[in-house]
């Protein structure tokens, strides 16, 4: 995630500093060893740091003199790193091998020790990343597929739909290699969102292909009449898609960007795949498709409508209760902006809290200052040890000793303190990574060394890190969310040529995005906010599609008949085809929920899949109810309505 940042946050800058000044980095991961003698820890720090890819092993002989009693040492310093005969060490794991060397680590420290830290998170979902896609695609092909067989009358046709779309996926997913690399998120969440949201394109061919197919004799002309009729649909349903695809792309946190390019080619490829491609396919096996009817598995929705239609005051009454409640509550959500927690049922979750019951919490962060001033570098130093949170600070000032000029000592013991320019200073922590009193240390800290240092210094650690993520996420919000209104709106009203239709459309999705985002303020829990911003965009951009299929339908029936005959119809017409899209998104949502440990793709799943159903409730329940009450509005403010007018 931190490779995603821009390259002017602060923490980047700190970063490249560090890395030109030392050859040590941040600590990334910790370990713990149970019941040990001193020596014994002492070698086990030896057998890490002689790993490849480890470097910078830090414990207790770094912090205190362990040639005197440690009887005698500081009780707080001493049990940063040893208590109970448990060890505990920091290090860090070189980026870009965090597979290689967390199973190297794991090998040395056997079933009964722990690890945990960022460095192992970013393994763990690397390695979870292809098997877990692969589990959730296995999972989901059965259910779309008994989806698809029950909404139409062949046994083959939703192998066509799933070929069209699965050979778009596989051509996406190929040419990521031309971007060099994705994030694993990507990885885990663009090829099934992909199926999800473009399988409606050959939904609306294929049925249309088959509407004509009872009315005209040849193939070949069915098919030409069925691109015809669905192409304005398809294209509105891609446009929606493509652009709130597209404003995901305008991130400054890059992962937007990774996510957003990779589902745009996605959607530009199932468009191609559908109208190109699906109807070459269909036309070769067409006779697949007669051979293999069957009778409707489900029962007529006919005069369904009439029954919806009664529900449409107090639709319309709890939808504008909910509203203002729902917008406040998921403006104050609270957020986690990096990887979320890991599952207990994991063997990195179930470390976590061996090492946090032992140690408690520990977060590392490190100050570059200034090289030169010690009696300011040492009464610095003093602030620091004395702030809430901060269990320890390594500095030379500290454990060598100021009176002793460093160029009097061996580089080995001064090169981890000491640059050409910068001295550098390691605090442990024992706050969260992030959250409200982990980032008022951080502010705290830096408000303490400006006033030594003016902006002369920096902070670099995986909680200053987050906290530069909020920084940026938030400022991204606004702006992807206004981009995806604005080009969503631009969409239904090319195609509506209309002003009050978007209105309506945009007001009935928008809720479904506001009451889906404000359940987990109701309910007490953080959101992953990567995962809050793509549902924001993806919900709004895929799920508008049902209510332009409704609305499409509506404006038709309208021409020949007064309002409420016409919603009647559309409604018994479209609720199914509806249905089908919503079962279909959102059963991609609930799995990869399900099957996935990684908590950002897991959040995405949750809102996703619960999104798909409020976006269906709306669209069937207060859409409806929408058009019927503006009818009058929505004639006068749309170009050639041609409305039935009742004699």
């Amino acid at each position: 995630m931190v490779d995603y940042l821009p390259e002017d946050a602060p923490s980047t800058e700190a970063m490249d500093v560090m890395e030109q000044e030392f050859d040590g980095a941040v600590p990334n991961t910790r370990v713990m060893i149970n019941n040990v003698s001193i020596q014994e820890a002492l070698a086990y720090k030896e057998q890490l740091a002689a790993i490849d890819g480890v470097s910078d092993v830090t414990w207790l002989d770094d912090a205190i003199d362990i040639k005197t009693p440690i009887e005698m040492a500081d009780e707080d310093t001493v049990e940063s790193y040893y208590k109970d005969s448990n060890a505990l060490f920091s290090f860090s794991i070189r980026e870009g091998d965090e597979v290689a060397v967390t199973d190297k680590i794991y090998d040395l420290i056997g079933e009964d020790n722990a690890m945990a830290g960022e460095a192992l998170n970013t393994a763990t979902q690397q390695t979870m990343a292809f098997t877990e896609t692969m589990y959730a695609a296995a999972l989901l092909i059965p259910i779309i597929i008994i989806i698809l067989v029950i909404s139409t009358s062949s046994w083959v046709e939703p192998l066509f739909f799933l070929t069209a779309i699965g050979v778009s996926v596989l051509i996406n997913l190929g040419t990521n290699i031309f971007l060099g690399e994705i994030s694993f998120v990507t990885q885990s969440v663009a090829p099934i969102l992909q199926l999800a949201v473009s399988l409606d394109y050959a939904i609306f061919l294929l049925h249309s292909f088959s509407d004509y197919r009872k009315e005209v004799s040849d193939p070949k002309e069915a098919m030409r009449l069925a691109m015809k009729r669905s192409f304005p649909a398809i294209v509105a349903s891609a446009s929606t898609t493509f652009f709130g695809f597209m404003a995901l792309t305008f991130m400054n946190f890059e992962i937007g960007s990774d996510l957003g390019v990779n589902l745009v080619k996605g959607i530009v490829l199932s468009f191609i795949s559908v109208m190109v491609f699906l109807p070459a396919l269909t036309l070769m096996f067409y006779k697949w498709i007669d051979k293999t009817q069957h009778k409707p598995l489900l029962p007529s929705f006919k005069n369904i409508g009439s029954k919806v239609i009664k529900l449409k005051i107090p639709s319309l009454i709890l939808v504008f209760l909910l509203l203002v409640p729902a917008f406040l509550a998921q403006s104050q959500t609270s957020f986690i902006y990096g990887i979320g927690e890991q599952p207990e049922t994991t063997r990195a979750g179930s470390d976590v809290v061996k090492i946090e019951d032992e140690f408690g919490k520990s977060t590392s962060m490190v100050l570059l200052v200034p090289k030169g001033d010690v009696a300011k570098e040492e009464e610095l130093v003093q602030d620091l040890e004395k702030m809430e949170h901060v269990t320890s600070v390594l500095s030379y000032v500290n454990t060598v000793s100021p009176a002793i000029p460093p160029e009097y000592l061996d580089e080995s013991v001064t090169e981890q303190f000491y640059s050409e320019n910068y001295s550098r200073i390691i605090l442990q922590t024992n706050t969260d990574t992030e959250g409200d009193i982990a980032f008022d240390l951080i502010e705290d800290v830096e408000a303490t060394t400006g006033n030594y240092y003016g902006n002369e210094f920096y902070a670099l650690g995986e909680s200053v890190t987050l906290y530069d993520m909020k920084n940026v996420v938030q400022k991204d919000n606004t702006l992807v969310n206004l981009l995806t209104v604005i080009t969503v709106a631009l969409v239904l009203l090319v195609t509506f040529k209309s002003i009050s239709f978007p209105i309506i459309l945009l007001l009935t999705i928008q809720s479904a995005v506001w009451i889906n985002l404000s359940v987990p303020y109701f309910t007490s829990s953080s959101l992953v906010f990567v995962g809050y911003l793509i549902v924001s965009t993806v919900q709004l951009a895929a799920t508008v599609d049902y209510a332009i299929l409704l609305t499409e339908a509506y404006k038709e029936n309208r021409k020949e008949m007064p309002a409420l005959a016409a919603i009647k119809k559309t409604l018994d017409e479209k609720i199914f085809s509806i249905a089908i899209s919503a079962s279909i998104l959102s059963s991609v949502g609930f799995i990869l929920w399900i099957t996935s440990s990684n908590p950002v793709v897991s959040s995405i799943g949750l809102l996703l899949g619960r999104g798909a159903l409020l976006a269906f409730i709306m669209v069937v329940l207060f859409l409806p109810a929408m058009l019927l009450v503006f009818d009058k509005i929505i004639e006068k403010t749309t170009l050639k309505a041609n409305f039935y007018k009742e004699k």
